[in-house]
């Protein structure tokens, strides 16, 4: 009998950060379990800037950036779905029964969704549709969440939509012990507003419940589980976990001392979920559980940051470029890259607009997502001056729409994305003790999926045998 798979999506965290958590926690699902779990160090062939929205499409659809031209997060992905569509979708139209919840590129909703046991996408969604459609309660909550606490972690709560959540959550799985650890969360900031900085890891925890009813519930073959948070620990704090690592170090002692755990923390809650696969396989062997990252992180600079620059006000924004609220709709991108969608007749004059945009004296960086988007990043650190130089035009940050935004942790960019990353399989079947750590490419995933579960494979896709 063919065994089912659990895909725990572990964005971006490295070897380095699984062996230290090991042992800061020796007693972790993690230490006590990689002994007896088949380790491989992947490693993406992406061509492109490494970033989730790249790296996780390359995974899933076994072909490179180069092939598959996915670049941002909410690009028209009509067209590549036709030509390389993402595992879940191949392993549904081979009547493999699958669920997904919170894998990158999953909105809108496919075609048919009522052929999967259950549909959650992103957290980048333009809408809260999901499949069974009561689950969408809980996305309207999660994406308003996820919107308002992209760089700084906001004080706001979403209390209507709270409150709308209430009575539908038991139904939809989320555990009182969650309630308590979230309500634990909210009363501790009082005492360390610093702490508020892992409300972003709780959007994951209620998500789980989710999932995990789901799983428990519809049972599918194949499963996919999405979280970012220990990879946003990552990027922020690296520098206060891993000191070390840098030849020049600007954060002061306090700093350190204050986001030493941060990592720590994020990696004990990714270990919980973890932990609670682990007993699901452990109750229903047939399961396999395989924890992947796409990429990893490594040390950058330990450089603390006082302000980015942010757009404020959109309407403003476009306006002071020359475009009408009919000319544009903004799609969901993670902070500090913006999106947005152009009528045919505008795109090319937007493109030409950004480009001529100064902002410090330098040009903003910015590329094509897709016939009918552009994508651009802003982020700039630590700026002195409030203007920006439009063609000839020089516009205050006030008029542009712009802030000058003030970041609450000081914390900058101290890890960033390296190629290789992990994959860890746990089988409860085999507890043997298990030696090495074997390297594969991202893009052999899904050929290898797609033979496990006997459907075929796409001539585009490699004929791998790494994961058998």
């Amino acid at each position: 009998m063919r065994r089912k798979i659990v895909l725990y999506e572990l964005n971006e965290v490295p070897w380095r950060v699984f062996d230290q958590f090991a042992a800061w926690r020796p007693t972790s699902y993690v230490a006590k379990l990689l002994p007896v779990m088949r380790r491989f160090v992947t490693f993406t062939e992406d061509r492109s800037e490494l970033s989730p929205w790249i790296t996780w499409p390359t995974l899933h659809r076994g072909v490179t950036d180069e092939r598959h031209g996915i670049l941002s997060l909410g690009q028209d992905l009509s067209g590549v779905d036709r030509e390389y569509p993402p595992i879940w979708e191949l392993l549904a139209r081979h009547s493999v029964s699958v669920g997904v919840c919170g894998s990158l590129h999953t909105y809108p909703l496919p075609p048919g969704v009522e052929r999967y046991r259950f549909f959650i996408p992103d957290a980048f969604a333009s809408g809260a549709e999901c499949f069974p459609d009561a689950i969408s309660i809980f996305q309207a909550f999660n994406l308003d969440m996820a919107r308002k606490s992209a760089r700084n972690v906001s004080h706001y709560i979403p209390w209507l939509r709270a409150l709308r959540l209430l009575p539908a959550a038991t139904g939809l799985g989320i555990k009182p012990r969650t309630a308590i650890d979230l309500i634990g969360q909210l009363v501790s900031e009082w005492r360390r507003p610093q702490q508020r900085v892992r409300r972003r890891t709780y959007q994951a925890v209620l998500e789980f419940d989710i999932f995990m009813h789901q799983l428990v519930t519809t049972r599918p073959d194949f499963a996919t589980f999405f979280t970012n948070h220990v990879a946003s620990s990552m990027h922020r704090y690296w520098a206060a976990a891993f000191p070390t690592d840098y030849s020049e170090f600007e954060y002061t002692d306090k700093w350190v001392e204050t986001y030493r755990g941060e990592i720590a923390w994020t990696m004990e809650k990714a270990d919980e979920l973890f932990g609670r696969l682990v007993r699901f396989a452990d109750h229903n062997p047939e399961y396999q559980i395989w924890v992947a990252t796409s990429m990893g992180q490594t040390a950058t600079e330990a450089k603390p940051v006082a302000t980015q620059l942010y757009i404020a006000d959109v309407g403003r924004f476009m306006i002071a470029l020359g475009f009408a609220p009919q000319d544009w709709s903004q799609r969901p991108a993670m902070l500090p890259r913006y999106s947005f969608r152009l009528g045919p007749h505008r795109l090319a004059a937007f493109r030409d607009t950004i480009a001529a945009v100064r902002i410090a004296g330098k040009p903003i960086q910015y590329i094509d997502a897709g016939p009918d988007s552009l994508t651009f990043s802003l982020g700039h650190k630590d700026l002195m001056e409030g203007t920006v130089q439009v063609r000839e035009r020089v516009l205050s940050f006030e008029a542009m729409g712009l802030s000058n935004t003030p970041i609450e942790d000081s914390s900058g960019t101290s890890a960033y994305h390296i190629p290789q990353g992990c994959l860890v399989i746990y089988d409860p079947q085999d507890r043997a003790p298990k030696a090495g750590c074997t390297e594969i490419s991202t893009c052999e995933f899904a050929p290898a999926l797609l033979k496990h579960f006997g459907a075929p494979r796409p001539d585009y896709m490699r004929n791998s045998t790494a994961l058998e």
